[in-house]
């Protein structure tokens, strides 16, 4: 199981390519190569983590000066003359900055000492890909939630079947009350997966919008097709959409033509675990008078529309029309062409 489920991440880490460069100005991120931020709005709140860099500055001590990196266990050790770590993880940059002024208060009277996060590695970024117009990997630098990882991988295509599938890989590395649960260390055999409507979120139902943890992976299923042919405006195959009824699918395509045989549509579906097709005769007129209910379509269904015979009620009048055309196009033809002068 663990083979199966590794194989499965790796194969969406090929999928999520970088797609979008990374803005400039925006030095404070990690490197092009992690990929682009949402932005970096409410940054002012991060909490600082494994490695993250920040700038130290001691007023007037340049030799205190220095560029350290948050450790794995999320403590800053690198710091000149100092043998106790200062506790940066889930803190502030103030809160660390404070804590090294009062450490350096030991040696120095009043030191003036700045803190500033240079860069910001410690969460992995979140890759979105599936039916998006692009997609691309986030670094998350804040709380984002799922409407804006949406607009940022730019929208839906028309390949959307209806959900979106949330696969949390990282723990939350600085849960809120009431979040311990998310901050619990992943199981390597039950990844945790949460799945969304699509016509929820845009219906802006809130449970519809979680926020996206860093490290997620964001899958907006593709659709699956449905074969339209026959007697029908335009055969051709269209994509399967939750709850895709037989007389929506026949829309999609144009609708029926007038010689089409409405009460002999016909369904072919494979049987499941077998190569086996069944045949489900469908009353299209019947379904049409509120006579009998519409028919779900399943994925790769093929649906036949049977074209009326020259001779059945609703081809008669046409065909005898087509006949009596014929036939006195057939007389002019024959008669003799006479040149006048």
């Amino acid at each position: 199981m663990k083979l199966k489920l590794s194989l499965f991440l790796a194969l969406l880490i090929c999928f999520a390519t970088i797609v979008r460069p990374q803005e400039p100005g925006q030095s404070s991120a990690p490197s092009s190569s992690s990929g682009p931020s949402v932005d970096n709005q409410g940054v002012k709140n991060y909490l600082l983590g494994p490695g993250d860099v920040i700038d130290v500055r001691v007023f007037g001590q340049p030799d205190l000066n220095a560029i350290a990196e948050v450790d794995s266990d999320g403590n800053i050790s690198s710091l000149p003359f100092l043998e106790k770590p200062i506790p940066a993880k889930c803190r502030t940059e103030k809160d660390v900055q404070k804590d090294i002024a009062a450490a350096y208060g030991k040696y120095l009277k009043g030191p003036q000492v700045s803190v500033r996060i240079t860069e910001r590695k410690s969460r992995q970024p979140a890759t979105v890909f599936g039916a998006v117009r692009q997609p691309t990997r986030l670094v998350m630098v804040r709380k984002v939630r799922l409407n804006e990882i949406m607009a940022a991988s730019g929208g839906l295509t028309e390949r959307a079947s209806g959900t979106i599938q949330i696969l949390h890989t990282e723990p939350v590395m600085c849960p809120e009350p009431g979040d311990e649960a998310a901050a619990a260390p992943i199981d390597g055999v039950k990844v945790p997966l949460e799945i969304v409507k699509i016509q929820d979120l845009k219906s802006g139902k809130p449970e519809a919008n979680p926020i996206i943890r860093p490290g997620d992976y964001i899958v907006v299923t593709e659709a699956e097709p449905v074969y339209i042919t026959g007697s029908v405006v335009s055969p051709q195959g269209v994509y399967m959409r939750d709850q895709l009824t037989l007389s929506l699918a026949l829309a999609m395509v144009g609708g029926v033509r007038k010689e089409a045989k409405t009460n002999d549509v016909r369904i072919y579906r494979q049987k499941p675990g077998s190569k086996e097709q069944e045949t489900i005769k469908v009353d299209l007129a019947a379904i049409k008078k509120n006579r009998a209910p519409d028919i779900l379509l399943q994925p790769y269904d093929v649906v036949e529309v049977a074209e009326a015979g020259m001779f059945s009620a609703k081809r008669l009048p046409s065909t005898l029309l087509s006949g009596v055309s014929g036939g006195f196009q057939s007389m002019f033809t024959a008669l003799p062409t006479r040149v006048m002068y």
